[in-house]
């Protein structure tokens, strides 16, 4: 069975709830001949907490799903000395085979023996290409057939882990970055592009923000902070000292870096300190059908599309007079043809800039909303505050790198 068929499939227990996905398998890798065993499997949890599985507790694996006992220990997965996690150490090595050929490792395959013991048959390799960029040829080699896993990282590179990655949630993904050494870490940052770099660190710590920004080429970290939304690169660069977040700043795209300086400008537990400056905004003549097919677009995140933003031109921010807002149910419920313009909604006193965090969270709480314009005293709409912008700031400090306490050391079954 080869790991890329099983890692992110779930796991069950035995009636059928599902406990989790599992992201990597633990071997004892002793010596170049011997074939490496399995200890168990690294399987993420609520609250993204990474486990440990022992294979004695698995009583069916194939590519569709993974069943266990159902109790699976919820303290977090140290990773021993003694061990090697198969995908995120494995994965990329350099090997070399038969007469001098070189290659890297894309795959590993695990069978049991007659005991259900659990061990890694077969060993999946690309041949390194020649000429032309082109891509060598395969081989799936028995494991004493290849030389150079029984070794430290040197020679490791990122592209077959990355595809065992691709599928994850931003967020999942980085939680999956934070779990390895800043060298792999660094490694698989390499890789990604500028977009999905960025998705991925706004998912992250501030101290791992810090570390990622601070090693890429300053161009490059101009680029990656143009992707990332406005609010999230203000953060990011005012944790940053302020000759290396000007440095940044004068790098960026001049229209990208306005909107990032203006959002420095304000406190950081205020409504202004927390806004995106890029909601949907449209004139109050745009119609319906308009409306629906902006709200459509999958880079959207949720909560700012729940709601257009109707103004007066100009519609980049800040934008003429605010006349209201319109949820995204209204949308729906009225014909295609229908301005916005007419059923907009602005009977509430929307948040200014220096609204208070607590001020943003009744408001959100009162109105059952998930998003509030914010406006200037002249009624300009300046921005939005998402609801998860409000919890970033309403959860306790470091809560991404924080476990759920109340599970430590417990059983889930």
């Amino acid at each position: 069975m080869f790991l890329s068929r099983i890692v992110g499939q779930a796991v069950f227990d035995p009636v059928g709830d599902q406990v989790g996905k599992l992201r990597d398998v633990v071997l004892a890798v002793r010596t170049a001949r011997q074939r490496p065993r399995v200890l168990g499997l690294v399987v993420e949890i609520l609250g993204r907490r990474r486990v440990f599985l022992p294979i004695m507790r698995v009583t069916s694996m194939d590519s569709g799903q993974i069943i266990t006992t159902g109790v699976l220990n919820l303290r977090r997965f140290e990773q021993r000395r003694t061990e090697t996690l198969a995908v995120h150490e494995l994965f990329d090595r350099t090997v070399s085979f038969g007469e001098g050929l070189e290659g890297t490792v894309y795959d590993l395959a695990i069978e049991s023996d007659p005991r259900r013991d659990w061990y890694v048959s077969d060993v999946a390799v690309q041949e390194k290409g020649k000429r032309f960029g082109r891509r060598g040829a395969s081989h799936v080699l028995e494991w004493d057939e290849v030389s150079g896993l029984a070794q430290d990282e040197s020679g490791q590179g990122a592209t077959h882990l990355l595809a065992t990655m691709d599928e994850m949630r931003p967020a999942d993904f980085a939680s999956a970055l934070r779990d390895l050494t800043p060298k792999r870490r660094l490694e698989i940052v390499a890789e990604l592009g500028d977009e999905r770099l960025a998705d991925v660190l706004e998912e992250m710590p501030d101290a791992f923000q810090a570390e990622i920004l601070g090693v890429l080429d300053p161009d490059r970290g101009a680029d990656v902070l143009g992707e990332m939304n406005p609010d999230d690169a203000a953060d990011l660069l005012g944790g940053l000292p302020a000759k290396t977040a000007e440095q940044l700043l004068l790098l960026m795209e001049p229209e990208d870096a306005d909107d990032v300086r203006r959002l420095m400008e304000y406190e950081d537990r205020t409504a202004g300190g927390m806004m995106t400056t890029e909601p949907v905004v449209l004139l109050p003549d745009a119609t319906i059908a308009e409306a629906l097919a902006l709200i459509r677009e999958p880079e959207l995140p949720p909560a700012l599309a729940a709601m257009i933003y109707v103004c007066r031109p100009p519609v980049e921010t800040p934008t003429g007079r605010f006349l209201g807002v319109v949820h995204f149910q209204a949308l729906l419920r009225e014909p295609p043809s229908t301005l916005v313009g007419a059923i907009v909604d602005n009977d509430i006193d929307w948040p200014r800039p220096e609204t208070s965090l607590a001020q943003v969270s009744s408001l959100l709480a009162a109105y059952d909303m998930v998003a509030l314009p914010v406006v200037d005293e002249n009624q300009h709409l300046l921005g939005a505050v998402t609801i998860d912008d409000v919890l970033d700031h309403l959860l306790p400090e470091g809560w991404r790198e924080q476990d759920d306490t109340a599970l430590e050391g417990g059983l889930i079954r």
